[in-house]
């Protein structure tokens, strides 16, 4: 038996359930040589890889897996079929897994030293600007991403601290080993202050300038300004290891996606095999979608890859456009939704519905954009798709519901108001009645469960 054959009875053989990131921390410093670790992170990557195709059951079920468009019932057939079929792509995610945790234990090694570098070089000289142009005058909001490699986000997550207190901007910035995700407001002044110093710094030179997508409004539109270090720049709660962005589907062109999504509508035939995917939230696509999307019932982006799990059957064969707001949702979701392999082709917008309204303001996207900071939506047209929650009268502006122990938003009319249906639902509304201190601070009510579908997605 040569080392090849070795390693694939290793992976057809191995206890996938056994393997768990609590085993990885502990023994990832162990590793005497690079060999080692590569066939550890294999494993682990193989492990994670069919853990992916696992079926939810009944909890006295045996255990499925389904891939290729096949059931397989038992550990072996599964890691075999893993094994022979999708080799390419566990090599590609080994790779990946392993330059990445290469890179953060260099970074953890060097960290002390990290901390000691001086961060000043890379923020820009403003002593030619009046203190008054960067807290006064016209303002804006920038959205971008990056992925990249970054070996200290701590030492990042410092330089855009201090990066955007001098510049007087306030929004939210996370960081990370795979990238930098923000949101940020202030000026003009201070925005075009921002976006130099970004495209300057040696780590995110291959941004472009059309990288950052700009709205109307100032630092008002945040209470405050959040910078933190974290395991994803986008919170799918799926490990970046394993699911990587380097997976995601292709990228179109907003004039490639018009062109796509026109076809589909025109073409009667194409909807049998072609689905428009929007892969934001609810509340996000209720104001505001493509016409004849697919607009998944989750409450925040952590639910998407359970929602795929729960629904193979609907994307199985088909073509996958898909579409979020500035485009980063759908580099991991993207890479998600292949990680299946039951779709013919999976397409993403590039640059987000932003970027799309940008050259298509009266295109195929309806409605509002929400956006999250204190404008909760931006407008491209004039046109209102959704109602009132309790009157039914068109309306589109969300508030947050009035009682202080629920964060979610409602869409309640001025005349609804008036009245006092200010809460997201009338369990909320009831509930505003009782002393609040009796009860915990929740991010969810008991009407989410409960809400109408937006569209219902089903075909």
């Amino acid at each position: 038996m040569d080392s090849d054959d070795l390693a694939d009875s290793v992976l057809i053989n191995l206890d996938v359930e056994g393997l768990t990131p609590e085993t990885l921390k502990q023994e990832r410093y162990e590793f005497s040589t690079t060999r080692k670790c590569c066939s550890y992170i294999k494993k682990r990557t193989f492990a994670t890889f069919v853990a992916s195709k696992k079926v939810l059951t009944t909890s006295d079920a045996s255990p499925l897996w389904q891939c290729c468009e096949e059931t397989f019932s038992d550990p072996c057939s599964i890691h075999k079929h893993v094994s022979n079929l999708h080799a390419d792509e566990i090599e590609q995610l080994t790779t990946a897994a392993l330059d990445l945790m290469l890179s953060q234990s260099e970074g953890e090694k060097d960290e002390n030293e990290s901390q000691l570098k001086d961060t000043s070089s890379w923020i820009p000289e403003t002593s030619h600007v009046s203190e008054e142009k960067l807290s006064k005058g016209p303002g804006e909001v920038l959205l971008y991403y990056c992925y990249c490699q970054i070996q200290d986000p701590k030492l990042i997550c410092a330089w855009q601290s201090e990066l955007c207190s001098k510049l007087c901007l306030t929004g939210k910035v996370r960081v990370a080993t795979e990238g930098i995700n923000g949101t940020v407001g202030g000026t003009k002044t201070g925005t075009s202050l921002y976006i130099k110093a970004m495209l300057s710094h040696p780590i995110f030179k291959v941004m472009l300038v059309e990288d950052f997508k700009i709205s109307e409004g100032s630092a008002e539109c945040f209470h405050e300004l959040k910078v933190g270090v974290y395991k994803e720049i986008v919170p799918m709660g799926v490990d970046p290891d394993i699911i990587s962005y380097r997976l995601a589907g292709t990228h179109l062109e907003p004039e490639e996606f018009h062109k796509q999504v026109q076809s589909l509508l025109e073409d009667g035939s194409s909807k049998i095999d072609t689905i428009l995917l929007d892969c934001r939230n609810f509340y996000e696509s209720k104001i505001g979608q493509f016409r004849n999307c697919l607009a998944p019932d989750i409450r925040k982006f952590s639910y998407f890859p359970a929602y795929v799990d729960k629904n193979l059957d609907l994307f199985r064969n088909k073509k996958v456009l898909m579409y979020c707001t500035g485009g980063i949702r759908c580099e991991r979701g993207s890479a998600y939704l292949r990680s299946k392999n039951v779709c013919k082709e999976v397409y993403q917008l590039k640059g987000g519905i932003h970027k799309y309204l940008e050259q298509f303001p009266e295109g195929f996207y309806r409605g509002k954009l929400f956006v999250f900071d204190e404008r909760y939506a931006i407008s491209f047209n004039n046109d209102i798709i959704s109602d009132c929650r309790y009157c039914g009268a068109p309306w589109d502006q969300y508030q947050l519901c009035s009682t202080d122990f629920c964060c979610q938003l409602v869409l309640s009319c001025p005349s609804c108001r008036e009245k006092g249906h200010t809460a997201c639902c009338l369990v909320c509304q009831a509930k505003e009645q009782m002393t609040s201190y009796s009860l915990s601070h929740k991010e969810e009510c008991e009407c989410t469960d409960s809400r109408p579908r937006i569209p219902n997605d089903t075909l």
